[in-house]
């Protein structure tokens, strides 16, 4: 395993996510911020040559991994947990075995426990967060008869999220084995089955003609050309949008007969929960 590695400004980041999460998708990290106004970027990947080509854009240097990198990048992470809603406690902290709930004085909160991997989502990203939140929301007091179609995997976090929250059945879908087998490493982790991880193009895979909620943390160009096959879905949470595209999608949800219910704003970042004229 290599990982493209670059510390810069925090003024640098922010002119060059979007471009960065396009390049290094599902892998790029954002891995500690030692001092407010700098930050550490990083792109692990099996395949040297594939970092080169980052390298070559954006700067920075590439370093060949040890055996035991798992092992020390799950050392190295700091232990934070993201609270959503009542429902759900997510943590980078943890065995390979884990608990399925934390105690609190308010009782069991069903966890989970994301460590940081070869593919990378542990919620802290705004995008993610968001687009968590807005999930825990919408289905509460859903029961357990709802099913979700999460796009663009990655760790499996939302997919994971949705089982602790009561969905039935769940598929998720990732054009990056490495995400899909980070994904299924998770589940186990977490002790969750029943996750159907597929290895697809979102633009070429057969949707199927009724689903409950389709999460889809993806750039704006992808969500919008996939739109027609997303409105087959109840409900809809995008994500990965800058706000200064919000627009042009607003434009596309209402093409395709798609209701905004929700906006979130934080940051640059927004995400948005739809509600398909077909349901």
């Amino acid at each position: 395993m290599f990982v493209w590695r670059k510390r810069a400004s925090a003024a640098w980041l922010a002119a060059n996510e979007t471009a960065l999460r396009e390049t290094g998708g599902q892998r790029l990290a954002i891995s500690s911020k030692p001092k407010p106004k700098n930050a550490i970027t990083e792109v692990a990947n099996p395949k040297r040559h594939a970092l080169k080509k980052i390298r070559a854009r954006f700067g920075g240097t590439i370093e060949k991994l040890p055996r035991n990198w798992r092992a020390k990048f799950s050392r190295a992470g700091k232990t934070k947990t993201l609270r959503v809603g009542t429902r759900l406690l997510i943590t980078r902290s943890g065995g390979f075995q884990t608990a399925v709930y934390s105690k609190s004085a308010a009782g069991k909160t069903p966890l989970l426990v994301i460590p940081a991997g070869t593919a990378f989502g542990t919620g802290e990203h705004t995008t993610t967060a968001m687009t968590l939140r807005l999930l825990e929301q919408t289905t509460r007091g859903w029961g357990a008869e709802w099913t979700l179609l999460d796009l663009g995997t990655g760790t499996g976090i939302l997919a994971l999220a949705a089982k602790r929250l009561g969905a039935t059945r769940v598929v998720a879908i990732d054009h990056d084995p490495t995400a899909i087998a980070t994904a299924k490493e998770n589940a186990r982790r977490n002790k969750i089955d029943n996750i159907d991880f597929q290895v697809a193009d979102a633009r070429r895979w057969k949707f199927p003609p009724r689903i409950g909620i389709i999460t889809a943390n993806l750039c704006s160009e992808l969500l919008i050309e996939i739109l027609p096959k997303l409105k087959r879905a109840q409900w809809l949470i995008l994500s990965g949008i800058l706000r200064e595209q919000e627009a042009q999608l607003v434009r596309a949800l209402e093409r395709n007969g798609i209701a905004i219910v929700e906006t979130r704003r934080r940051g640059k970042w927004i995400a948005i929960l739809g509600r398909s004229s077909r349901a």
